[in-house]
């Protein structure tokens, strides 16, 4: 499990397994958002398995697939709602962190600077800024 702290209230990771839960609790996060599409992954790891067990450590634990290449309108507003509601720290995985960061990302415009959306995921290698434009237009629309 490698987990990267973007800020100090939401982490990404490259995927992780129901054995790496407790471990992810008892580091203090309080949700987990799942971001990677059952199609690519193991049946042992597709979401509802991760769900129930997160579950059942007490996690908050939320599905939003996103598709490489295909992050959409609706991918970053279940995020920006994932982490609206969470009751404290956010652990957000996917292939390799990097959509979870650049869905991160979206859903922070307007509430960062966009040099900073962009800068705190560049500290792991994630290299968001390709988005410059989309974060600044929803930072726009409010």
């Amino acid at each position: 499990m490698d987990i990267r702290s973007l800020t100090d209230s939401y982490a990404v990771s490259p995927q992780i397994a129901p054995a790496d839960l407790a471990a992810i609790k008892a580091a203090g996060f309080t949700t987990v958002i799942d971001n990677r599409p059952d199609g690519e992954i193991p049946a042992n790891l597709h979401g509802e398995i991760m769900r129930q067990a997160a579950e059942a450590l007490g996690l908050t634990f939320v599905i939003n697939p996103v598709i490489g290449g295909a992050l959409t309108l609706d991918n970053v507003k279940a995020q920006k709602a994932a982490l609206d509601s969470a009751g404290g720290p956010v652990l957000a995985y996917c292939a390799s962190g990097n959509r979870s960061s650049m869905v991160w990302a979206l859903a922070q415009a307007g509430r960062r600077p966009t040099d900073e959306l962009i800068a705190l995921p560049a500290r792991f290698g994630y290299q968001l800024e390709g988005l410059r434009g989309q974060i600044d237009a929803l930072a726009q629309r409010g």
